[in-house]
C-alpha cells in the first residue's frame, strides 16, 4: 500500500483517458481528440533545418542550456508576439518552457496555494483544472455567453471573491467551445485585473489559427500593470511532439518561474529549441499557417453542414472563425458520458462536456475535433452522430 500525497488524483479519475481510450478503436470514427493534422507536419523541412543543426551548432544543441530558453529562440518569440499580438517586452519577460502545459503548471505552482481561489471560464480547458486542481485551487466559474467570459460576471465574481489568486483565459477559438472574446471585453479584463490586483494567464495556443473574421489583439496588448501573463506554444503550427511553448511576463514573474522550472526538468530540450530556431529562418511559417488555416476552415464548415443535416433541430452549436474545436449542446440529455456510450455504440465518439467544468456541468454538451479527421471520416461520422442523437432523444421520450 503506497500512501501517495493529495495531489495525485483518486483512482478512476481519469474520465478523459478512460474516454480517449474508449474512442481509440480503428472502427470508430473519433473527433475526440484534440490532435492537429499530421499530413501537414513540415517533416523533410524540419529533418533539413535539423541537419543544419547539427553541422552548425551539434556541440551548444547537445549540452546543457539555460533554464529560460536558447537566447536565438527567446528573440523570435519576442520579435511574433509584438508582430502578432502587438505585446512590446523585451528578453527578461520571455521564458521556454516544456510545451504550453508546463506554463500553466508553473503558474498553479507559483500562484495557487491550497485554498485559493482561481476564476475560470464555464466550461474550460480540462487540463488546466488538473493542474490547479493538484495545487489545491477552489474553482470559481465565471459564465460565458457567444463572445466568451462576460466581463460583468467576472467583475462580481472579484468582488466576491477579493482573496482570488489568479485567473485563466483562453479568448482565442477557446477549448472546448471555440468561442472568440472581442477586444472590448479584452481591454476591460486588462483594467479589471489592474483595478483588483490579480493576475492572468492569458493561454493562446490556438490564436494564429484563424480561418474567417479578424485578428483581435491579445489581452496582454491592453496590459498596463503587468497582471497579465501572456503564454503560447508551438504545437498548433509546427508539432505538438517537440513539446515547446512560451510564457511572456513580468521579469520578477520569470524569474521566479525559472527557478521553479530548474526544479523540474532543469531547461527544456535543446536541440528542438535549436531546430524551431532554424525552421524560422529557413522557411515561410505564416505560409505554412496559412496552410493549416486553410485545412482546418475546410473541415469546420464540413462538419457544420454534417450537424445542419443530421443532427435534431433544436441542437445548438458554436461556430468558431479559427482553431481546433467547436461545443455542441443537446438539449433534453441528463447523462453526457451515457450518450458518449451510446454514440460509441454508433462508431463514433466525442469528449463529453463534463470534464470541462470547474464546477455543476451542463448536460448534454460535448466538443468536437475537426481538424484531425480526414473529410470522408467527418461526413461519415457527423452522420452516425446525428443518428445516435436522435435515437437517444427518441428513447427519452
Amino acid at each position: 500500500m503506497f500512501k501517495f500525497s493529495k495531489r495525485v488524483p483518486a483512482d478512476g479519475t481519469d474520465a478523459v483517458g478512460a474516454i480517449l481510450k474508449a474512442a481509440a478503436d480503428p472502427k470508430i470514427i473519433s473527433f475526440a481528440g484534440g490532435l492537429p493534422a499530421p499530413e501537414l507536419f513540415p517533416v523533410e523541412r524540419m529533418k533539413k533545418a535539423t541537419d543544419k543543426v547539427y553541422a552548425e551548432h551539434g556541440r551548444q544543441a547537445l549540452q546543457y542550456g539555460a533554464a529560460k530558453g536558447v537566447t536565438e529562440l527567446r528573440e523570435l518569440i519576442l520579435k511574433r508576439v509584438k508582430e502578432k499580438e502587438n505585446v512590446e517586452a523585451s528578453l527578461e519577460n520571455v521564458m521556454v518552457t516544456t510545451g504550453s502545459e508546463q506554463a500553466i503548471d508553473l503558474v498553479g505552482k507559483a500562484f495557487v496555494n491550497p485554498g485559493d481561489t482561481v476564476l475560470v471560464e464555464e466550461p474550460t480547458y480540462l487540463c488546466a483544472l488538473d493542474v490547479f486542481r493538484s495545487y489545491g485551487a477552489n474553482f470559481v466559474s465565471v459564465p460565458m455567453d457567444e463572445d466568451g467570459m462576460k466581463m460583468d460576471a467576472l467583475e462580481e465574481a472579484l468582488k466576491q471573491h477579493p482573496e482570488t489568486a489568479l485567473i485563466y483565459t483562453v479568448p482565442n477559438f477557446q477549448n472546448p467551445t471555440g468561442r472568440t472574446m472581442p477586444a472590448d471585453r479584452r481591454k476591460k479584463f486588462a483594467e479589471l485585473a489592474a483595478k483588483y490586483d490579480v493576475p492572468v494567464l492569458e493561454d493562446n495556443p490556438y490564436g494564429d489559427i484563424r480561418f474567417a473574421g479578424q485578428h483581435v489583439p491579445s489581452v496582454k496588448s491592453f496590459d498596463r500593470a503587468g497582471k497579465v501573463f501572456y503564454m503560447s506554444t508551438f504545437s498548433k503550427i509546427l508539432a505538438p511532439g517537440f513539446r515547446l511553448g512560451w510564457l511572456v511576463a513580468d521579469p520578477k514573474v520569470i524569474e521566479k518561474l525559472t527557478v521553479l522550472k530548474q526544479s523540474a526538468d532543469l531547461h527544456t530540450d535543446n536541440l528542438v529549441q535549436y531546430v524551431v530556431t532554424e525552421f524560422f529562418k529557413e522557411n515561410d511559417v505564416d505560409a505554412h499557417v496559412k496552410e493549416i488555416s486553410n485545412l482546418y476552415g475546410k473541415r469546420k464548415q464540413l462538419m457544420i453542414e454534417g450537424i445542419k443535416k443530421y443532427f435534431p433541430k433544436n441542437v445548438k452549436y458554436t461556430d468558431p472563425e479559427g482553431g481546433m474545436f467547436l461545443w455542441v449542446e443537446v438539449p433534453g440529455v441528463n447523462d453526457t458520458v451515457e450518450l458518449f456510450k451510446q454514440c460509441l455504440e454508433h462508431d463514433v465518439a466525442f469528449v463529453p462536456g463534463d470534464p470541462f467544468y470547474a464546477g455543476k456541468a451542463q448536460p448534454g454538451t460535448f466538443r468536437l475535433n475537426y481538424s484531425n479527421m480526414q473529410e470522408d471520416q467527418i461526413k461519415v461520422g457527423l452522420k452516425r452522430l446525428g443518428e445516435a442523437l436522435t435515437q437517444a432523444l427518441e428513447h427519452k421520450e
